[in-house]
């Protein structure tokens, strides 16, 4: 088929949110439910968990599904190849006159993976839209009773947890994002500055595997938290 005079699709971000698919937005629904082409992040045991997500709040029957897949690697070259792979087949699909709609768990604009997709096609012309949605720091502060921010003048520093000793003299509350393997030194950490007592962790949140733990007083680091685990630290 010539599709030299077919518009080009437009790629979306979509947020899912932690893992409750209640928590996804009407909006983000709307999006997947309009858009034909669903690109999906999938592990290396081939779990597409934001795909998993979505179909808990939209009917995504008849979809056509794009896995892609990110190489988990803090190596820049091996990472924007990574990137480039995971754009190229979306262009296909754009250039085709297809929208697309990538899943992004918790919101598209925290450490979100699309945000590199989105750079690269932007700069090849191709238009992009980003659907906000729960992040999950927010979600594991509901689910922990607590408000992450005291009052107006309250900061609130969020960060990687293997950059936990860069961010934990800062004032206010802080949020640790993604901990789970880098937890038994990001408990050390925390031990070190004094702040085990004020710490709390939501592992998994929304999931079925969820676990809550108020204080980190007496965890022990040889305990698996899995790779999403969420530590709030309250000043």
């Amino acid at each position: 088929m010539d599709t030299g005079n077919l518009k080009k699709g437009r790629f979306y971000g979509v947020s899912v949110g932690p893992g409750d698919p209640e928590l996804l937005t009407l909006k983000a629904v709307r999006c997947l439910e309009r858009c034909p082409v669903l690109a999906a992040p999938q592990t290396a045991s081939g779990r597409m968990l934001a795909l998993d997500i979505a179909r808990g709040a939209a009917d995504l029957r008849g979809k056509t599904i794009l896995p892609l897949h990110f190489v988990m690697s803090r190596e820049e070259e091996a990472l924007r190849a990574s990137h480039q792979e995971a754009a190229e087949k979306v262009r296909a699909c754009l250039d085709a006159g297809q929208d697309v709609a990538m899943l992004n768990l918790g919101d598209v604009s925290v450490y979100a993976t699309y945000g590199y997709l989105e750079e690269i096609l932007k700069e090849q012309g191709y238009e992009t839209y980003r659907i906000a949605g729960v992040p999950s720091f927010c979600e594991a502060a509901a689910r922990l009773g607590c408000s992450l921010t005291g009052g107006m003048e309250q900061p609130l520093t969020i960060a990687p947890g293997r950059h936990a000793d860069e961010v934990l003299e800062a004032p206010g509350t802080k949020v640790l994002m993604k901990t789970g393997r880098q937890l038994p030194r990001t408990l050390e950490a925390l031990a070190r500055h004094g702040l085990l007592e004020k710490s709390a962790m939501v592992c998994n949140c929304g999931l079925e595997d969820e676990a809550v733990f108020p204080s980190l007083v007496g965890y022990d680091p040889a305990q698996d938290a899995g790779y999403f685990a969420t530590i709030l630290v309250k000043e």
